[in-house]
């Protein structure tokens, strides 16, 4: 009975509760859509802009806990990548002075874009945030992972290498 008990009781651990997709959502192995992206602390980009080199998406906010957690562990990963892939931040805040100062906070230097008509947002499959996409160079999206994540610990470093084919 024990063991039946403890079986189910692992069982319900490994099943990750079912999210209702959002609309247009890319999947996994699926090519992302070309969007415009307006900059925040600098220009104006396409989405494209990004292919020819693997790609990290993370999608926050700044009312988010778990978002300015995860951040700097970004940041480190984007030095520590040394222009092997490129990261990107997507902004789901309203008001842009509100993701501008986030970004000023937490010493973010890569490049970040604000998509308060939340068209990205639905395309990434961010219900819940943080969200952080890995996408190869020619915009297939490999894997999607939500919640806080130490982007620069040993098994995420791996994780990402593998992924990128990349030594970091």
């Amino acid at each position: 009975m024990k063991s039946l008990l403890l079986s189910l009781v692992l069982g319900l651990m490994l099943v990750q509760p079912a999210f209702p997709k959002t609309p247009g959502e890319v999947e996994v192995g699926s090519v992302l859509r070309d969007v415009p992206m307006r900059g925040i602390a600098g220009p104006s980009r396409m989405l494209s802009d990004y292919r020819g080199k693997a790609l990290i998406i993370n999608v926050w906010a700044s009312w988010c806990g778990p978002c300015r957690e995860e951040m700097p562990s970004l940041q480190r990963l984007a030095r520590r990548g040394g222009g092997k892939f490129n990261v990107i931040g997507i902004s789901t805040d309203d008001y842009i002075d509100r993701a501008t100062m986030f970004v000023k906070v937490t010493g973010t230097s890569f490049d970040n874009f604000i998509d308060s008509r939340l068209m990205l947002e639905h395309m990434l499959g961010a219900e819940r945030l943080p969200l952080t996409l890995l996408v190869d160079a020619q915009g297939r999206v490999l894997a999607k992972y939500y919640g806080a994540q130490a982007w620069d610990s040993p098994a995420a470093l791996a994780l990402v290498g593998k992924a990128f084919g990349v030594k970091l």
